[in-house]
């Protein structure tokens, strides 16, 4: 059986929540980034025969339909939006890859957060009290231990051993990797320019281990977790096209081939540990060992998270986000799974660095994650 393949992948700016991008919908954020995938790849517009986005926190409504109309999209080309909370647009990727392994040619997907367009929500007053705004998507039903993100992933940290100062030394260094890339135009062939947009927010020139050291516990007066080295809340979208290798054959072009996705869980309350045994599985079912990959993108929403994550793994985590990732960049969330989609496809496809194969792995609320891996062809 031959495996999809995606073919052209962009990517918004990443925008900090209330700063570049905070005036567009969500639709205005997405549309841009599907119209340049769909150019990019050759396609005609008629040839799209679905279109899937991740998000999380967006007005409802199907979003991945508003999207692909916003994006210029024919009316006759039908639009699904998933949730799988953080790992929404690596799923959307994965739903994607099912539907061209089901007789679909073209599916173009990927994910878009506007947190600063998000709309409040409240849940209904009770004996006469007032509303009490809706903070967050509960992840566990009633009974079930269900901290914070940042709580969750701080106590995943302290019991994996991993160090405050192994922390501020990762996102430092993060950061340092993105204004290294952003600097040498290593970013510019995957952003899009979205409302005249054209460059992240986030990522710190002068961002020091001393300067994080100095920051205090975000989470538990004992914790370890920081402001510093954590994600940043954002807006953002990403996109690509997956086709049939008989398609990509006929267009001639290059892609990343998708070898193998997994989706797995584990206890909501450590949910940062989700894309453990989803990296697991998808390695065994594509036929490679972890030190065959040649590029990593892991969504790092917390450094302790993405720590503990590589020390039960095995991998070094110098290995990870060769360009920086979240902790840099920002984490949009429904966007966030893929991003590290397009950001393969560039390091491999088009930058061509002498690497073949790529995994991407990211957790999500509830405990699971998602992992992809695949081979430039």
């Amino acid at each position: 059986m031959s495996h999809p393949v995606i073919i052209a992948a962009t990517r918004s700016p990443i925008g900090t929540a209330g700063r570049s991008l905070s005036h567009l919908t969500v639709d205005r954020l997405a549309g841009p980034v599907l119209a340049a995938t769909l150019e990019r790849s050759g396609l005609v517009a008629d040839e799209v025969c679905d279109v899937v986005l991740g998000n999380c926190m967006g007005p409802g409504g199907d979003i991945a339909r508003a999207a692909a109309l916003a994006g210029g999209l024919p009316v006759g080309v039908p639009a699904l939006t998933v949730d799988r909370q953080c790992a929404s647009g690596l799923a959307a990727i994965d739903v994607a890859a099912h539907l061209v392994r089901g007789g679909a040619h073209a599916v173009l997907a990927g994910g878009v957060e506007s947190v600063s367009t998000a709309p409040w929500r409240y849940w209904p007053p009770v004996d006469g009290a007032d509303p009490v705004r809706y903070e967050r998507a509960p992840f566990a039903p009633a009974g079930w231990d269900d901290p914070e993100m940042g709580v969750a992933n701080d106590l995943l940290a302290q019991e994996a051993g991993v160090t405050r100062e192994r922390q501020d030394e990762y996102a430092a260094r993060s950061h340092a990797r993105a204004v290294t890339a952003r600097d040498a135009g290593r970013f510019d062939g995957e952003v899009v320019a979205v409302d005249e947009v054209v460059r992240d927010d986030r990522p710190k020139r002068a961002l020091t281990v001393d300067k994080l050291a100095r920051l205090r516990p975000a989470f538990r007066d004992d914790g370890s977790v920081t402001a510093g080295n954590s994600c940043g809340i954002s807006d953002g979208a990403a996109a690509v096209a997956v086709v049939d290798e008989a398609t990509r054959a006929r267009l001639g072009v290059p892609g990343l081939r998708i070898l193998s996705t997994a989706t797995a869980a584990v206890p909501p309350e450590r949910p940062g540990r989700g894309l453990v045994p989803a990296t697991r599985i998808a390695l065994e079912r594509a036929g490679v060992g972890l030190d065959q990959i040649d590029a990593i993108e892991i969504n790092e929403a917390f450094a302790g998270q993405v720590l503990a994550c590589c020390d039960e793994l095995g991998l070094d985590p110098l290995r990870v986000c060769a360009d920086g990732g979240a902790l840099a960049l920002g984490h949009p969330w429904g966007a966030s799974g893929a991003v590290l989609a397009v950001r393969l496809f560039h390091q491999l496809v088009t930058q061509r660095e002498g690497g073949e194969l790529g995994l991407a792995a990211i957790a999500a609320g509830g405990g699971q994650g998602v992992a992809m891996v695949v081979q430039a062809c």
